[in-house]
């Protein structure tokens, strides 16, 4: 039998957790796919090597080493759930000081020459006074409609 870097042993708590995942198959099928791999991988069962459990599993060897390197390094919770985002991929460009300032402008006296305020003349007004250096005006549109704002 060849030699294993990683041998799983999973505790009965684990192992019911992982069959919870497999049996009731709400979780994203990624998940589902971990927890088999770990599952097959358990020296309490019948024990797969890495190339059985890729047959299995229609999968990939290095897949089934990466999960199970994941498992021993990082344990069952962080093996099978998604890591979740810190910071989103592209910092928010109208922070709330910029959405205080339309929803002022909003709601103050229309330029002269207009009876009122229209979401394209807001976003060219936020830009002239320099609160940002471009807004759509579909932006300015979500914003007031967040704040039940109306133009009419």
């Amino acid at each position: 039998m060849p030699s294993t870097k990683y041998i799983i042993e999973l505790n009965e708590t684990e192992r019911k957790i992982l069959m919870d995942i497999v049996k009731k198959g709400n979780s994203p099928a990624r998940t589902i796919m971990r927890a088999n791999i770990l599952l097959a991988s358990d020296r309490g069962n019948k024990y797969m090597t890495v190339a059985e459990i890729a047959d299995t599993f229609n999968t990939t060897p290095t897949t089934v080493h990466n999960v199970r390197t994941s498992y021993v390094n990082r344990g069952l919770e962080a093996t099978i759930n998604r890591k979740k985002r810190e910071t989103p991929p592209v910092p928010a460009k109208v922070t709330g000081d910029i959405e205080a300032r339309i929803i002022a402008l909003a709601c103050g006296e229309p330029p002269e020459g207009y009876s009122r305020w229209s979401v394209r003349l807001i976003a060219e007004k936020c830009v002239e006074l320099n609160y940002i250096n471009s807004i759509s005006h579909m932006t300015v549109s979500r914003i007031l409609k967040k704040t039940n704002l109306s133009l009419t």
